[in-house]
């Protein structure tokens, strides 16, 4: 018996870099930058980061994961770069390169790399699927069942015209 998947609601696409030569501490410190961001502000964000100073070294191979992930998503999708957003993004740690270096004596020199994940959605395929799931439905049916909150009045109270604290003598 064949089992179907079912499909998802939203469309993702997931690209992965591996035994890219950094550490994943600096990785991580542009990780942080750019996530939840949306594909184009993630571009500028990652151009105009100083990319040849140490702590922010992984500029450019993140600006080529995520170039790329977007470049998957529009030629093999069909999407739209405008609505794609960074949804998630992780670094961990690869194998480590080792070498030995005669310095007097041999000297052991450790190379750590790591492996980035980046996952690209499309927000205009969520927006749909929300716009026909069951509590749209419900809410078309029946408007008042979100908001049950009988007192809905914008009335402005002022704790010092009522007489609060400072008013007794």
């Amino acid at each position: 018996m064949i089992k179907k998947r079912k499909r998802n609601p939203y469309t993702e696409v997931c690209v992965l870099g591996k035994h890219i030569r950094m550490s994943t501490n600096k990785a991580r410190r542009v990780i942080d930058q750019i996530s939840g961001r949306s594909y184009e502000e993630t571009l500028m964000v990652l151009e105009l980061m100083p990319y040849r100073v140490m702590p922010y070294r992984a500029c450019y191979p993140l600006f080529k994961l995520v170039y790329s992930a977007a470049a998957n998503a529009i030629h093999n999708m069909g999407l739209n770069e405008a609505s794609l957003i960074i949804s998630k993004v992780e670094v961990n740690e690869g194998t480590t390169v080792k070498k030995l270096k005669p310095r007097g004596r041999i000297y052991p020199i450790k190379r750590p790399t790591c492996h980035i994940t980046i996952v690209l959605k499309d927000i205009s395929v969520n927006e749909q699927y929300y716009k026909r799931s069951k509590y749209a439905i419900l809410y078309l049916k029946n408007p008042g069942w979100i908001n049950k909150n009988k007192y809905t009045d914008m009335t402005c109270h002022d704790i010092y015209s009522i007489g609060g604290l400072w008013d007794k003598k």
